[in-house]
Parts: structure tokens; sequence; C-alpha cells
């Protein structure tokens, strides 16, 4: 919550607790009234109010959604849908569009938090907002459920795609699960785009950003399956975070079980990205404001 103090006066107040795009109104108090009042501002408001902001700034650039959302689906329609073994096989085909759907939730997190958070930081208006006593919570809330929103936009086409050109067939409350999953399996990459956009310039990040993202998806076997791996590979690829996020996925799309592994692997992940992205976050607030 956000507190903010009204002192005494006839007409003003002193607000000691606010962010950007907030309101805050002043009561007169008048000789006599009361000498101090409190009032909150949830954080969860504060959050709808940066995710609410985050997203037109980024949709009134329709290049850049195009780019993260259209991708994995063009992968699946000239990749996946000409192959008649593929796509006419029910199993094989929802295999290859949930390796896709992880690979459009990986794209959009590194991209979305790594070059979005780079150019923010550039902006500034920036340094302001994190002197605000709101602190970073409502921020990164809002960057959370601006980014979900925008991977959700990506696995769509992927979904259209699929029900459409494909024998791709999955119950509706699998999906339901699979998607929910596939968001989870999303958190390492997230974690691992602020890590970008924290501790990078927004020019080295777009390029750290794209060098990332395709060596993780062909590592990860997101767009051929580790069966046609060589020996050495697939058994580095179990180690990847992408590999891991498609062998948690994939079993639940498919109906197959999740191996013990992948999930250790990619929890493993999530902590390695979790601290990286606290030690540079500080590390920036330390350079830019002490």
């Amino acid at each position: 919550m956000t507190t903010i103090d009204r002192g005494p006066g006839p007409t003003t107040g002193r607000t000691t607790g606010t962010t950007a795009g907030t309101t805050t109104g002043t009561a007169p108090t008048g000789r006599g009234g009361p000498a101090r009042g409190r009032a909150t501002v949830p954080t969860l408001r504060l959050a709808l109010l940066h995710f609410r902001y985050g997203f037109l700034e980024t949709i009134r650039v329709p290049i850049a959604v195009v780019g993260t959302t259209v991708f994995p689906a063009l992968a699946l329609l000239f990749f996946v849908v000409p192959q008649e073994a593929v796509a006419g096989n029910p199993v094989a085909a929802t295999a290859s569009s949930a390796q896709l759907a992880v690979f459009a939730v990986m794209s959009t997190c590194i991209f979305t938090y790594g070059i979005g958070v780079a150019e923010d930081r550039a902006l500034p208006f920036d340094p302001y907002v994190r002197t605000l006593p709101a602190g970073p919570a409502p921020r990164m809330a809002g960057r959370v459920m601006t980014g979900t929103v925008f991977a959700f936009l990506g696995v769509l086409p992927i979904l259209l795609v699929a029900a459409f050109l494909t024998e791709a067939s999955i119950p509706v409350l699998r999906l339901v699960v699979a998607l929910v999953t596939l968001m989870v399996a999303g958190v390492p990459f997230l974690l691992l785009g602020l890590s970008i956009g924290y501790a990078l310039s927004a020019k080295a990040a777009t390029a750290i950003a794209q060098v990332v993202v395709f060596p993780l998806a062909f590592a990860g076997g997101l767009f051929m399956p580790p069966e046609a791996f060589p020996g050495w590979l697939d058994t580095l690829s179990t180690w990847l975070p992408s590999r891991a996020a498609r062998d948690v996925v994939l079993p639940v799309a498919t109906g197959g079980d999740v191996g013990v592994q992948a999930v250790a692997v990619l929890v493993a992940w999530t902590v390695v990205f979790a601290v990286l992205v606290t030690v540079v976050y500080r590390r920036d607030e330390g350079r830019r404001f002490r």
C-alpha cells in the first residue's frame, strides 16, 4: 500500500508516497481540524496503472508486437504444415505447436523485458519513478502483466494455425492446463529478460537479446525435435532452460509424463536468473542513485 500524509494547513497537503499516474487530492482541514489524516493507494491499483500505460505504449507501435507474435506462427505455417507426416499426425502436430508456443513465450519475455527495460532506463522520467516511495513492486507487477498479455498474443496465432491447418488435437481442460504451465515455464525467461534490461544499454540489450533467443531455441529443441540432435547436443540441451521448458510443456500438451529432471533444471535456472536480476538491479540502482 502507498501512504499519503496530509499535514495541517488550510487547503494544502503534503504527499509522502505516490507514483507516476496517480492523482492525490487535498482536503481542507482548517484551523482546529484534525492534525493529520492518512490515505492509502493499493499496490494492485498502481500495478494495473503501470500495466495499462505499458500496454498502450507498446501496442501503439504495431510492428513491435507483430515481430514477436507472428514469427512463431509463420514458423509453424512454413515448416510444419507442409509436412504431411507431421501435420497429419495429431500427436506430432500438437507437439510441434507446443514447441513453438514455448519459443513464442521465451522470445516475448526476453525481448519485452530485455529491450523494454533498457529503453525505459534511458528515459529521463525513469530515474524519477524509481525514487518514489511506492517502490519497485507496482512497476514490476505491471511489467509482468504486460509481458503475460503479449505472451498470450504470441501463442494465439499458433493455436489458430494448428487448429485449422493441422490435425493437432487437445481437450479443452488439457489446453487450459498447458497454457498455465506455459506461463509458469516462461518465468526464468522473464527474469533473464529483466537481467539483460537492467545490465545493458538499449542498443546492447537489443543485440544480446537476439544472440540469446535463437541459440536457446535451436539448442533447446524448439525448432526441431531433440531426437534429431547428435548425442552430445542432446545431452547438453537437457541442461538448458529452453529444453527444460519444452520438456515440461510438451508432455502436458500431449498427455505424457513430465520428467523430474526437466522440472529440476527449470527451477534451478529460475533461481539463478532471480539472483542475477537482483544483483544487476541493485548495481544499476547504486550506480545511478548513490
